[in-house]
C-alpha cells in the first residue's frame, strides 16, 4: 500500500495579504472625493462652521489657567495655574449656581424629554394625515420663535392685573400671586416655556424612528389580539429604544447647560436667587464685571463636566447592552 506523503502547505503572511498599499488607499480616497463632491462641497459650509466658531475659540480656554490682562494678550498674562478654580469653589455662589443648575436640568430631563416621546407616539397613532400634519405644524411653529418673543408672550399672559392667565390661574386657586415675581413659580415656568418651544421640534427624531418599525410586528400582534397599548408598549418602545438611548445621552451632555437667553430674559431682582445658573453666572462675571479669567474657568469646569456625562452615559448604556453614540 503506497504511502501518500502530505507536504505541509506554504505559510502566508495574512497581513501582508490584508495590508492595501498606501497609494492605493489615497488613490481610493480621491476616487471616492471625486464620486461625491457635491456633497463634500454641501458639507464644507458647516465644517468651516464649526471649525471657525466651535473649535478655534478653545485655544483661548487657557486664559481659565490665567490672569488675562487683554493689554499683555493671552500668551503674556501670568499663569496662576488652578486658582481661578478654586475661587470658584470656595465661594458661596457654587453651591447656589450648581442647585439652580441641576434643578432646572433635571426637570427639563424628566418632563420635558419623555413628553417629547409621548407626542410622537400620539402623532404616529393619527391616521388622518391632514389632521397629523396640522397638528406636527401647530407644534413645530414655537421652534422657530426667538426666546425674545417667547419671554414677551409670557410677561403678556403673566402681567399683573392685565395678563388672562395671571386672572384665570389666580381665579381659580384664590389667590394673588406675581407670577413673574415669584421665586416658586420661576421654573414652573421655565419648564412651561421649554415644553412649548422645543418639544414638537424634538418629536421630529423620534417620529423618523417610528416610520423604520416592521409593519408587519403591528399585523402580527392584531391577530394575537394585542390592543394599541400593548403593541406600543412591546413593539413601538423596544423598536425606538436605541434612539431614546442616544438622544438621553446627548441630553446628559447638555445637563449643565440650561439656556442663557430664556433664563436672562426671566430674571429679576425677586427671583434672582433661585434664577441664577452657570450661563448667566459666566455672563455677569465675564461682560459685566470684566473678569475673564474667572468666568472661563466656570465655563471651562461646565464644559468638563458635560464630557464627562457624555462618556459616563454612553459607558452604562454599553453595560445594559444598549447602543451608544461610540
Amino acid at each position: 500500500m503506497a504511502t501518500i506523503l502530505q507536504v505541509p502547505a506554504p505559510q502566508t503572511d495574512h497581513t501582508e495579504a490584508l495590508t492595501v498599499p498606501r497609494s492605493r488607499r489615497a488613490s481610493g480616497f480621491r476616487v471616492h472625493v471625486s464620486r461625491f463632491k457635491w456633497l463634500y462641497l454641501l458639507l464644507l459650509p458647516g465644517l468651516i462652521y464649526f471649525a471657525v466658531f466651535r473649535y478655534a475659540p478653545m485655544f483661548g480656554a487657557v486664559i481659565a489657567f490665567k490672569d488675562f490682562v487683554p493689554f499683555l494678550g493671552i500668551w503674556d498674562s501670568p499663569w496662576v495655574g488652578g486658582a481661578h478654580f478654586v475661587d470658584f469653589f470656595q465661594s458661596p455662589d457654587f453651591p447656589r449656581l450648581l442647585a439652580n443648575t441641576l434643578i432646572l436640568a433635571l426637570l427639563n430631563l424628566t418632563i420635558a424629554f419623555p413628553l417629547t416621546i409621548v407626542i410622537a407616539l400620539l402623532l404616529n397613532e393619527l391616521r388622518l394625515n391632514l389632521l397629523k400634519r396640522t397638528v406636527q405644524t401647530l407644534i413645530y411653529v414655537p421652534h422657530f420663535l426667538s426666546w425674545t418673543v417667547v419671554a414677551s408672550l409670557t410677561y403678556l399672559l403673566f402681567a399683573l392685573d392685565t395678563g388672562p392667565l395671571f386672572h384665570f390661574i389666580n381665579g381659580i386657586l384664590g389667590t394673588d400671586i406675581d407670577f413673574l415675581a415669584s421665586a416658586d413659580w420661576f421654573r414652573p415656568i421655565i419648564v412651561l416655556q421649554e415644553i412649548w418651544k422645543n418639544t414638537g421640534w424634538g418629536t421630529i427624531i423620534f417620529l423618523a424612528a417610528l416610520a423604520s418599525v416592521d409593519q408587519e410586528q403591528y399585523e402580527a400582534a392584531i391577530i394575537d389580539g394585542a390592543g394599541r397599548f400593548r403593541r406600543v408598549w412591546h413593539i413601538t418602545l423596544p423598536s425606538i429604544r436605541p434612539t431614546i438611548v442616544v438622544m438621553l445621552i446627548l441630553q446628559m451632555g447638555q445637563i449643565l447647560n440650561t439656556g442663557f437667553e430664556q433664563i436672562y430674559l426671566m430674571t429679576n431682582s425677586l427671583n434672582r436667587e433661585v434664577a441664577d445658573v452657570f450661563d448667566t453666572f459666566v455672563y455677569f462675571m465675564g461682560i459685566t464685571q470684566g473678569s475673564y479669567s474667572y468666568s472661563t474657568a466656570v465655563g471651562l469646569f461646565k464644559a468638563v463636566i458635560g464630557v464627562v456625562l457624555i462618556f459616563g452615559a454612553n459607558w452604562l448604556s454599553r453595560r445594559f447592552n444598549q447602543e451608544g453614540i461610540f
